[in-house]
């Protein structure tokens, strides 16, 4: 149970969870940041319209062949299939499973520097924390944004291809702004998640507010109380956040009203 020597206890290792702050926060501004370049690569991919096989469906007339394996063979698209493959693995496992594969397989023989960041976060658990759970983002990220894109409608596309645009100015200057636009309450609700989510990445030895949690128990042989102070921490960073988002949202309905 709680007692008020078990608070006193763990308060005494306050800096520890100041430590794990500054860690969580860190974990999660990097993995939204690089979660969401790939979410975009991906999301781009599968919408992508890549094609190498199309030539094999058409007829003598130039028209395409709508069965057969050939017609099959033609509307295979290997961007999209990579991407969707990608996406799909890592929504369909658990993010413990991948955490574990990449930090114990893939960055198994990688050798870090020594180098501390703040001078307590260790790189060879950081770094290997925030590729999984970047990777992980991506996956969720990129249906939010191809949702966004698939959101405008077609006929700026037209437009803009008739104005003599190329796809990828198209792309960059007519759809990605109108579509992030839509999506950036569904990306900032992604942050809070993360920064709940990032808690998992104590069980690789990341110093974020659980590893402080563990530590703090088993220097005091309390667990109530140190967990008492994570759900502070934790509601502090989340709540605000939260509210911080729902005010720019608002803010961004307004405009469109307008």
């Amino acid at each position: 149970m709680f007692s008020i020597s078990g608070f006193e206890k763990a308060f005494e290792y306050l800096d520890l969870f100041k430590q794990g702050l500054i860690c969580t926060v860190s974990l999660s501004f990097f993995t939204v940041l690089f979660g969401f370049m790939l979410a975009l690569v991906l999301a781009v991919m599968r919408l992508s319209d890549f094609r190498p096989f199309r030539s094999l469906a058409l007829t003598a007339d130039g028209h395409e062949k709508e069965e057969g394996f050939a017609a099959a063979l033609s509307r295979f698209n290997p961007i999209s299939f990579i991407a969707t493959v990608y996406v799909e693995v890592f929504r369909a496992t658990p993010m413990l499973v991948q955490l574990f594969i990449i930090y114990y397989v893939v960055f198994a023989n990688v050798s870090f520097p020594t180098y501390k960041i703040f001078g307590f976060i260790r790189t060879d658990r950081f770094i290997p924390g925030v590729v999984a759970l970047a990777m992980n983002s991506g996956a969720y990220l990129s249906e939010i944004i191809r949702a966004g894109i698939q959101s405008i409608d077609g006929g700026q596309t037209e437009a803009s291809r008739s104005l003599g645009l190329s796809q990828f100015e198209t792309m960059r200057y007519i759809i990605l702004p109108q579509a992030i636009k839509n999506i950036l309450p569904p990306i900032a609700n992604e942050f809070v998640t993360i920064i709940k989510e990032s808690s998992i990445c104590y069980t690789i030895g990341v110093q974020d507010i659980m590893y402080a949690v563990s530590a703090t128990k088993g220097a005091t042989y309390r667990v109530a109380e140190p967990l008492v102070i994570a759900t502070c921490v934790y509601f502090c960073l989340t709540f605000p956040t939260s509210k911080i988002i729902a005010y720019f949202e608002r803010r961004m309905r307004r405009g469109d009203k307008r």
